[in-house]
């Protein structure tokens, strides 16, 4: 048994003006609106680590089964944290396997598109990397940046595994992930885990406490990636139920 998600009456018509013609929405009011729906309840633990201001990195798992939207993660961190979150959210859906799979991605890039904009999210392409997204992940992660000194006391979100996970088990990053992490933390952000999980019928949101992501000097570039990735993911790790950890165990 799971949770039972819902959403607000006339919610996806409340959102369509926006998607056609444009125009700013709150993602935290419509992300209260839809977990005060959440049955039973959203379960919060580790509430002391809640941010109330920035600067803050929340880096959290991408938690999967089938029948699970990967949207209600996001909706309930930015019900949850009292102030707005920015997040770095996939610019496409990619359905591997399926046979409607080139149809779902055309349609999805431009619908996340808008979505992203009428939210003030940052895209970054869909993981695992494809050759073809090269150009526009360095450019996704250049405009993070660009974004984090810019706002430099505000909350950022992402899920370094960027991507559903078999089982939901907590899985090492694509390259590249970590270094992105890493970056971000040099510029100033503590970055903070959270652990997302469903058990007992309910839908967990765990915060950790937020440390300072530092790798040893004189690392490889290839080595601090993967420095930094140990780090980040097996912050995350405690805050999941062992069956779920993978090989942060």
């Amino acid at each position: 048994m799971y949770p039972r998600y819902t959403y607000p009456p006339f919610g996806f018509l409340r959102l369509a003006p926006n998607v056609i013609l444009g125009g700013h929405r709150s993602f935290r009011r419509d992300g209260k609106m839809c977990i005060e729906r959440l049955m039973p309840p959203l379960k919060l633990a580790g509430e002391e680590y809640i941010p109330h201001e920035g600067p803050c990195l929340i880096t959290f798992n991408h938690y999967y089964r089938p029948g699970f939207n990967a949207w209600w993660m996001a909706l309930a961190l930015a019900a949850t944290v009292p102030v707005d979150v920015h997040f770095v959210m996939t610019s496409e859906l990619t359905w591997p396997g399926k046979w409607y799979a080139p149809l779902g991605q055309a349609g999805s890039r431009w619908l996340l598109r808008r979505v992203s904009k009428i939210y003030g999210f940052t895209l970054m392409p869909p993981m695992p990397p494809r050759e073809k997204d090269v150009t526009d992940r360095a450019r996704s992660v250049r405009a993070t940046l660009a974004f984090a000194r810019g706002h430099p006391q505000t909350v950022l979100g992402l899920a370094p595994e960027g991507g559903d996970q078999p089982g939901g088990v907590l899985n090492w990053p694509s390259p590249g992930a970590g270094r992105f992490v890493l970056l971000l933390a040099e510029l100033g952000f503590p970055v903070l885990p959270v652990g997302i999980f469903e058990d007992n019928r309910e839908f967990h949101l765990r915060f950790g406490s937020p440390y300072r992501l530092q790798v040893p000097a004189g690392l490889l570039p290839d080595e601090k990636d993967h420095e930094s990735a140990q780090i980040v993911m097996a912050a995350i790790a405690p805050l999941l139920p062992s069956r779920l950890r993978g090989d942060f165990g």
